[in-house]
């Protein structure tokens, strides 16, 4: 007992004021799965073959391919006109385009 409170009352306690402002602060949004997933980067190849490189220049060596329409998750990250993937590769920025329900900018 804390203040004459029992702990796990306190604890549920906090945990609800923590969601009520959570809740506030969102602006009565619901915080869930589709935000997130809104928010992905994926991009879909728009080259009938696109090389993808193990660095952010032509120079960098091919260390595989993606066919047309392909749909991969990239980051944000554009450098030297290349677009991080999310697994660490690039490709051409020119020759992807996001996806309609993706996050990129």
């Amino acid at each position: 007992m804390m203040f004459g409170i029992p702990v796990r009352g306190m604890v549920v306690a906090g945990v609800l004021a923590a969601a009520g402002l959570m809740y506030v602060a969102n602006e009565g949004k619901k915080l869930g799965v589709e935000e997130v997933a809104a928010r992905e980067c994926k991009v879909t190849v728009i080259a009938d073959i696109l090389n993808v490189r193990s660095g952010p220049a032509d120079t960098q060596p091919i260390v595989a391919t993606l066919p047309r329409d392909a749909v991969v998750r990239a980051e944000h990250r554009v450098e030297n006109g290349f677009r991080l993937l999310s697994d660490g590769r690039w490709v051409k920025d020119e020759f992807v385009t996001p996806t309609s329900d993706s996050g990129c900018t």
